[in-house]
């Protein structure tokens, strides 16, 4: 009794101690924030493992208090720095600790200190970050170890060759034009105003180490095919040695149902019998494990998991062509979904946070999210893929032009105008990227090259090049923008009501959607961006006057539907800055129309879909 006692008094003193030390962190800024804000650990924030589609257990993040330094864009590295930042948070958001701006004249620079695991010892260690906006220059022990472009696709370096004894020194340099460059920015702007938001710079996806042996498993492709039950797989592998063999074997809980193996981890198939289909009524998910067999013995392995999901067209009986999944016509509804944070800006707070805009997203009664012009975090799209949600994946746009928030001298229209060649590569390059990044989640069904024309060039030439990059998901060529006979959706926008485009004349080429409609605006006081100057397409007094009008156009989508329409999407999940088009407020602590009434209404239109004949 006397050794418990003593064994109790020590910790109750040690967390007392560690209570009362000083965290040199809290939330920056006077802005409205979550309920996750408060439950955001300075010392270990977004613990979660990064990457549910291909997980290791020796890894470690990097995520935490790190140094940080704004300077002049052409300065070496800082002596001194300002002071401390939370990564993953951008340096604009409160959760950061910073909320100040860079701007493109200036750089960020971090500096953190950390030691390997001694398990990692006698393996090579990979630094992987999630996200970096915008172009990352990173610096290990003094060592320039590499550069990265692009601020939505993860990148990877091998460290093993740049560690010492005991602490290491990690640095990063972090430069970012927002909207005075033509890279892919999606809606972050300088000078915040309509539909634009503020500037997100820097890390803003968790940092972290894993341990592999010196042949690894660098990457993988899942495809699955329905029609033949079948799953085909590669593996890419580093360092494979002759006599090596790539192994694969799919799992339905505790059972293993079918396993394959090839020499260089290309062009593995697995036989899916009595298979189960994804959807979002059943959205069931198989384990997956490949691995590499050396001597009869696995070397390394990586777990996984993947669906049978198969997404098409077909003409209906009167020659309309619809979206199927499965073999099925379901009409697809979701909500425009922004993923912004009055807290996190592009990084939610917690992944419980993550997740609960995707449930309530089910709840409402959607079984689809336009993704927009923005890419998440892998574990967002796990939620997606574990809750049953359609994604349609937008690529965030760059070089804008040709719109009425922002039009710049020469690209007025933006029809097709040539860019320039290296804005054109930059986004080649970053596009292909996410594709990779994402090609493996059941969830992502459809690919959006370009938005209301918003930096859209040679459309046909990246639409083609979208559909051989990936030629087992459907592609929408421009939502909303400048149409061609390219991809498999025409896709119009309309505010705030609903419209389509006329069946008997573009029916039978291309499915037929309504990329975005509503936007219907409820300001709340107490749980908005700016107290005056909020806006949505339409702005209502009451939720109950709101709910009547938003009811009122998925009635009139009903017909739609009947005549050739195979989906729509209504603007949006949540308010973001001063718009208040959302069905949450931006905090996300009210729900502006009660989950089950619009669940309600929204069900009309499946049953009407479930009318189609062909």
């Amino acid at each position: 009794m006397k050794k418990q006692f003593s064994l109790l008094s020590f910790l109750i003193i040690f967390s007392v101690i560690n209570q009362a030390q000083p965290v040199p962190w809290k939330i920056a800024g006077d802005k409205i924030s979550t309920q996750w804000s408060v439950m955001v650990d300075p010392l270990n924030p977004l613990p979660e493992y990064p990457r549910p589609q291909m997980v290791r257990p020796e890894w470690k993040s990097l995520n935490g208090l790190w140094d940080y330094a704004i300077i002049p864009a052409n300065d070496a590295i800082p002596k001194k720095f300002h002071g401390k930042i939370l990564v993953p948070f951008a340096v604009e958001s409160g959760l950061s600790g910073v909320n100040k701006s860079v701007g493109p004249d200036n750089c960020l620079w971090y500096r953190t200190k950390f030691t390997v695991p001694s398990t990692f010892s006698k393996k090579n260690v990979l630094l992987h970050f999630g996200a970096v906006d915008w172009l990352s220059d990173v610096y290990l022990n003094g060592n320039k170890i590499g550069s990265h472009q692009g601020g939505y696709d993860p990148f990877t370096f091998n460290i093993t060759g740049f560690l010492n004894r005991g602490e290491q020194v990690l640095e990063l340099k972090v430069t970012d034009p927002v909207d005075k460059g033509p890279q892919p920015r999606g809606k972050q702007v300088l000078n915040p105003r309509g539909i634009w938001y503020t500037s997100v710079t820097g890390i803003w996806q968790t940092v972290w180490l894993e341990a592999v042996p010196s042949t690894y498993i660098s990457s993988t492709k899942h495809v699955p095919d329905v029609d033949k039950g079948l799953l085909n797989i590669d593996a890419a592998v580093e360092n494979l040695l002759p006599g090596d063999m790539i192994h694969a074997s799919a799992w339905e809980g505790d059972k293993m149902i079918s396993e394959g193996e090839s020499p260089d981890g290309f062009g593995i198939i697995l036989t899916i019998k009595d298979q189960k289909l994804w959807s979002p009524d059943d959205p069931f998910l198989y384990d997956l494990k490949i691995s590499v067999i050396r001597n009869g013995k696995a070397t390394d392995e990586v777990k996984s998991y993947f669906a049978m999901r198969k997404i098409s067209l077909k003409p209906d009986e009167k020659g309309v062509l619809r979206m199927m999944l499965n073999n099925k016509f379901i009409f697809q509804y979701g909500p425009l979904d922004q993923g912004w944070w009055p807290d996190g800006l592009y990084t939610a707070p917690t992944d419980e946070a993550l997740l609960y805009d995707i449930s309530k997203t089910r709840e409402m009664g959607f079984n689809m999210i336009r993704k927009h012009v923005k890419v998440e975090p892998a574990r967002w799209y796990y939620h997606c893929d574990k809750t049953g949600i359609l994604v349609w994946q937008d690529m965030p746009s760059g070089d804008l032009g040709g719109n009425k928030w922002n039009t710049r001298p020469g690209m007025e229209g933006g029809s097709d105008k040539a860019r320039t060649q290296s804005s054109e590569m930059i986004y080649r390059v970053e596009w292909n990227a996410i594709i990779d990044y994402l090609y493996n989640s059941p969830c992502v069904v459809v690919w959006v090259p370009f938005n209301e024309a918003w930096g859209q060039f040679k459309s046909a030439e990246i639409t083609d090049w979208t559909m051989h990059k990936d030629p087992f998901r459907l592609v929408n060529c421009a939502s909303g923008g400048n149409f061609h006979e390219v991809g498999h959706i025409l896709d119009l926008h309309n505010y705030p009501g609903p419209v389509m485009a006329k069946p008997e004349i573009f029916g039978q080429k291309q499915a037929l959607v309504l990329g975005e409609f509503g936007g219907l605006g409820l300001p709340l006081e107490g749980h908005t961006w700016l107290d005056k100057e909020n806006w949505g397409y339409e702005t209502f007094q009451d939720a109950d006057t709101l709910f009547r009008t938003y009811s009122g156009y998925l009635e009139q989508i009903v017909p739609f539907i009947k005549r050739g329409l195979s989906a729509a999407i209504y603007t949006q999940t949540t308010d973001v800055e001063i718009e208040t088009n959302g069905l949450m407020t931006y905090d996300r602590k009210v729900v502006k129309i009660p989950e089950a009434r619009l669940k309600a209404v929204a069900q009309k239109m499946y049953d009407a879909a479930g009318q189609i004949k062909f």
